[in-house]
């Protein structure tokens, strides 16, 4: 499963891109956090998370709210990845978590979405992955190019990964 918060609707083409390159080695459900479950499926292996870095760190209900009135969708001001991820169970310890982050491109950002998700993961019991960074070209984007490639990639990787 693949679950992703996204403003400016770069982190979701991101997730697309990641779900597509799992695509080939198993089956996937990407969703937007609004619409995901509160308790995951038995039968999810991997879960896949990522949202956008907002002030070094996952977003917040105020960094969604000005991300809105830079001309981001509201859609996920109510819940982004934060929220959901605290209000997740505790995971059996097979279940496997990844995260991933959209992150403006400029050299030497401290802090990452990703990384905020993945400790958040491994207090909750699941085994975490290495996250990963998708850039951004300013806050809004596009995504800097080949980034889509390489989210595919690692979203291949993953289910390799499960696979071996």
């Amino acid at each position: 499963m693949v679950v992703f918060e996204s403003m400016f609707g770069n982190t979701h083409r991101i997730a697309d891109a990641i779900a597509d390159g799992m695509g080939d080695g198993a089956e996937v459900v990407v969703t937007n956090v609004v619409d995901a479950p509160t308790e995951l499926p038995d039968d999810i292996e991997l879960l896949v998370v990522g949202g956008p870095t907002h002030a070094f760190s996952m977003s917040r209900h105020r960094t969604r709210e000005d991300a809105v009135r830079q001309g981001g969708d509201p859609k996920d001001v109510p819940r982004g990845i934060r929220e959901w991820l605290r209000a997740l169970p505790t995971q059996p310890a097979h279940r496997e978590f990844a995260a991933f982050d959209t992150r403006v491109d400029m050299p030497l950002l401290p802090g990452a979405a990703s990384r905020s998700a993945t400790r958040a993961a491994r207090g909750l019991g699941f085994r975490v992955l290495e996250p990963a960074s998708f850039l951004v070209e300013g806050y809004e984007g596009p995504l800097v190019d080949g980034e889509l490639a390489r989210a595919r990639d690692w979203g291949h990787s993953l289910t390799e990964r499960l696979a071996g």
